[in-house]
C-alpha cells in the first residue's frame, strides 16, 4: 500500500507538469506530436527510476558538500547510456528527440526527486517515487503531444482522425504548445479541485 501510495503520487498529487510545472523545457520543445511526447517521457522516466535506485543506495557513501555534483555525475552518466542505446536501437526516436536528449540530465525533474526523496528514503521507494513521477511526466507529454498533434494534422499516433488540411499548424508550432499546455493545467486544476 505504502509503494502504490508513492507511485500514484507522481501521477496525480504531485504530476511534475500539470501540478509542479517542472520539466517545461522537454514538455514544450518534444510535444508536437503524441509519439515525441511519450519518447521523452519514456526516456525521463527511465533515468528517473535508475538514478533513484542508485542514488538511494549511495545516499551514505556521499558527503553533504558533492552531494549535488554527484547526483548530477550519476544522471548523466544514466543519460549517456540512455542516449546510446537509443542511438543504437531506435534512431528514428533518437533523430526527433535530437538536442533534448542530453538535456535530461538538467531536467530538475530528476535533480528535484534525487534531493528530495531518493536522498532520504530507501531504494524500493525510491523506485517507485521514480516510476510514478516518470509515468506523471509521461502521460502529460503524451496528452499534450496527443492534443497538439490531432488539433494541428487531424492526426494522432499517425493514424488519420480528419483530413490534415482541416487542422490548424498553429498547434504544431511553439505557440499553439503554450495554449494547449494552458488548457490542459486549467483542465486538470477543474478536475482536482472537484
Amino acid at each position: 500500500m505504502k509503494y502504490l501510495k508513492v507511485l500514484l503520487n507522481g501521477i496525480v498529487k504531485e504530476n511534475p507538469t500539470f501540478v509542479l510545472l517542472l520539466g517545461m523545457c522537454p514538455t514544450l520543445g518534444t510535444t508536437s506530436s503524441a509519439i515525441n511526447g511519450m519518447s521523452m517521457g519514456l526516456a525521463t522516466t527511465a533515468v528517473l527510476v535508475f538514478s533513484n535506485l542508485i542514488i538511494s543506495c549511495l545516499k551514505n557513501l556521499i558527503p553533504d558538500s558533492v552531494r549535488i555534483p554527484s547526483f548530477i555525475v550519476v544522471i548523466a552518466s544514466l543519460v549517456t547510456i540512455l542516449q546510446m542505446v537509443l542511438q543504437a536501437y531506435v534512431p528514428s526516436v533518437y533523430e526527433a528527440l535530437g538536442l533534448f536528449i542530453p538535456l535530461i540530465v538538467v531536467n530538475c525533474i530528476i535533480l528535484g526527486r534525487a534531493e528530495a526523496y531518493a536522498a532520504k528514503n530507501d531504494p524500493i521507494s525510491s523506485i517507485f517515487d521514480g516510476l510514478g513521477m516518470g509515468l506523471g511526466f509521461t502521460i502529460a507529454l503524451t496528452l499534450l503531444g496527443a492534443c497538439r498533434e490531432v488539433l494541428g494534422t487531424g492526426k494522432i499516433f499517425s493514424m488519420t482522425v480528419f483530413p490534415e488540411n482541416y487542422g490548424a499548424l498553429l498547434f504544431v508550432l511553439a505557440p499553439g504548445a503554450f495554449i494547449v499546455l494552458g488548457y490542459l493545467i486549467a483542465i486538470v486544476n477543474k478536475l482536482r479541485k472537484a
